[in-house]
C-alpha cells in the first residue's frame, strides 16, 4: 500500500502513524532505536506490505499491468489503491480528507527530529504539492506516476499507467474495495498484537 493507506491503518495513533510512514527508510533492526510506539508503526508497515503483496486480489490487479510495467506493477497498484481510498474517503472516515491530511502534515512537522533524512527531504515536496489530498483525482495520480517514472530515469514508463486506470477503472475500484476491507481487519488485529508484544 502507499502513503495514505499506511497512515490510515495506524488507527489515529500519532507515534504509530509516524512509524508506519517512515518505515520504508528504516532497514533491518534499526527500528529498535525508536520509541516503542514508533517501533510498532514500523513493524505494522512491514506486516501490511507482506499481507498486501501476497493477497490474490492485489495480484489480480497487478496482473492487469504486468505486460506493460513488469516488476513495477505492484508499485503502481499501491498508488492506484490510494486513489480509491482518497476518492471514497467518506466511507472510511468521518473526518474530511483535507483536514485529515493537514493534521498529518502538522504531526510530521511537530516530530521533525524523529524523521530519517530521506523523509525530511521529501516532506517539503509532499506538503507543498499536497500529495495526499491530490490522490483523490486522476490528475494527482498522474503527477505521482510522473515523479516515480523520473526516479527510474524513464525506464519504468509508470507515467503511462493512468491509461489502464481509466480503462479498467471499475475493476480496480472493485478489487480495492474488496481487499481493503480485509486489510483493515488484518491491520487492526496486527496492531493489537504488536502493541502487546513490544510493551
Amino acid at each position: 500500500m502507499n502513503f495514505l493507506a499506511h497512515i490510515y491503518l495506524s488507527n489515529n495513533l500519532d507515534q504509530v502513524t509516524i512509524g508506519n510512514f517512515i518505515a520504508d527508510g528504516i532497514r533491518g533492526k534499526k527500528y529498535k532505536k525508536y520509541p516503542k510506539a514508533i517501533q510498532v508503526g514500523i513493524l505494522l508497515h512491514r506486516e501490511i506490505d507482506t499481507f498486501t503483496d501476497a493477497h490474490p486480489t492485489v495480484r489480480q490487479s497487478t496482473k492487469r499491468l504486468h505486460k506493460n510495467y513488469s516488476h513495477y506493477s505492484g508499485v503502481i497498484v499501491d498508488i492506484l489503491y490510494d486513489h480509491f481510498l482518497a476518492k471514497n474517503w467518506s466511507l472510511y472516515s468521518n473526518e474530511p480528507l483535507e483536514n485529515y491530511v493537514q493534521n498529518f502534515y502538522m504531526l510530521l512537522q511537530d516530530n521533525y527530529q524523529l524523521l530519517p533524512e530521506r523523509t525530511k527531504h521529501m516532506l517539503s515536496y509532499m506538503i507543498s504539492g499536497n500529495w495526499l489530498l491530490s490522490y483523490a483525482e486522476i490528475e494527482g495520480i498522474q503527477n505521482v506516476l510522473d515523479g516515480m517514472n523520473r526516479r527510474t530515469k524513464n525506464k519504468s514508463k509508470m507515467n503511462e499507467a493512468t491509461r489502464e486506470l481509466v480503462k479498467y477503472y471499475d475493476e480496480f475500484e472493485a478489487e480495492f474495495t474488496s481487499f481493503f476491507e480485509e486489510l483493515r481487519y488484518f491491520s487492526k488485529e496486527k496492531l493489537q498484537l504488536l502493541t502487546n508484544a513490544i510493551n
